[in-house]
């Protein structure tokens, strides 16, 4: 067995045991587009299979294909997936009805592992046990703190807090794997300035055209509560964001300018190795996992909305402790931070040598070019 075949098989057993909780001598069902799609890597639903089924799973295929506009999937699909122990969507449909009030409960987990190298690395091998630890010491401390401020080289800087916790830290029933954000943070409470470079792009909900739009400097984004306040910048990139968000908000039907949540990539082996540029929608479905990115949902009154806005190496200081600090997360300085690093060696080895592969061009920004 070489290299690539011992790592990638790693990073199934991890999916099936770890995330799945799943056993041997049960079904898999692998949901995937067709191979002319270029979203996922078409090499991917084959070598998971092939692992799966060393493992000791039963594997069936189902074929579907991409549709732009969120539907519920087709019946066929559902009872499909009522029959499997487990389905794994290798599909963007999975990211798409992640929010989806009435999904039923069983078995489901989206990869965010969308080819074969971003499998067979770190990213997917690291004990995904340790990061689901990670993130619930991070929902933690975020839903207990009082202060909450974030800042970026670029300008971004906005405060507040979270309410009532317990009713808006909502968690979605599909499974990411891996597992590299924690949950989105309510805006009610905050305010301030978002930093935007580069471009305005999609969350991955609806597939509309034009996907993204051009920003030649820093748009400073002002917002208050649930609400975008105002554009700030040159003429140009203002006029842009306000057509952009007219546009896609005349498209479905929704507030343009309302602000729901943001949270922050945890997986310091996540990484986008070609610049953002090269295909906005694989850069917006899987780059946010690495620690260097904080993304914003906005455009529509539901998660993830429609537009999504980009922080690239944000501080994140939570009652005076910077969790975050130039997009580096620091799991030490969370209370039982250092437990998570000591059980699992192998997310304590990626947080020493972290990716900064995060899809910036050559001169260090997010560009649309």
């Amino acid at each position: 067995m070489d290299n690539f075949e011992r790592i990638s098989k790693e990073a199934v057993k991890n999916l099936l045991f770890h995330c799945a909780e799943g056993k041997a001598g049960q079904s898999l069902l692998i949901v995937h587009e067709s191979n002319d799609q270029p979203f996922y890597d078409p090499l991917l639903p084959p070598l998971v299979s092939k692992h799966a089924r060393e493992l000791g799973f039963h594997v069936t295929f189902e074929e579907i294909a991409f549709d732009p506009d969120v539907k519920d999937p087709d019946p066929q699909l559902v009872q499909a997936m009522r029959l499997a122990d487990h389905t794994l969507f290798l599909a963007r449909l999975g990211d798409q009805i992640r929010f989806r009030p009435g999904s039923e409960s069983f078995s489901k987990i989206i990869s965010y592992a969308i080819d074969s190298d971003m499998l067979a690395s770190d990213f997917g091998i690291a004990d995904y046990r340790g990061f689901e630890a990670l993130k619930a010491a991070i929902n933690k401390v975020m839903a207990n703190a009082s202060s909450i401020h974030v800042s970026c080289p670029a300008g971004t800087d906005f405060s507040g807090h979270i309410k009532n916790s317990e009713q808006v830290l909502v968690e979605v029933e599909i499974k990411r794997f891996p597992m590299s954000i924690f949950t989105p943070v309510p805006t009610l409470h905050f305010s301030g300035r978002i930093a935007q470079n580069g471009f305005l792009v999609g969350t991955g909900s609806q597939y509309y055209t034009p996907y993204a739009c051009a920003l030649k400097e820093t748009l400073f984004v002002d917002f208050e509560g649930n609400s975008i306040t105002e554009f700030r910048g040159c003429e140009e990139d203002i006029s842009t964001a306000e057509n952009h968000y007219k546009f896609v908000a005349k498209k479905y039907g929704i507030d343009p300018y309302f602000v729901h949540s943001w949270h922050a990539g945890i997986h310091p082996a996540c990484q986008f190795t070609a610049p953002a540029s090269e295909s906005f929608e694989r850069w917006s479905g899987s780059a946010f996992g690495n620690p260097r990115l904080l993304h914003f949902h906005t455009c529509g009154e539901y998660p993830p909305g429609e537009i999504s806005l980009n922080i690239v190496d944000p501080t994140i200081v939570v009652d005076g402790e910077a969790l975050w600090e130039s997009g580096q997360l620091h799991p030490n300085r969370l209370p039982g931070g250092s437990s998570i690093l000591c059980k699992y060696p192998t997310i304590a080895r990626i947080f020493e040598s972290p990716s900064s592969d995060i899809g910036l061009a050559q001169n260090g920004r997010l560009s649309y070019t």
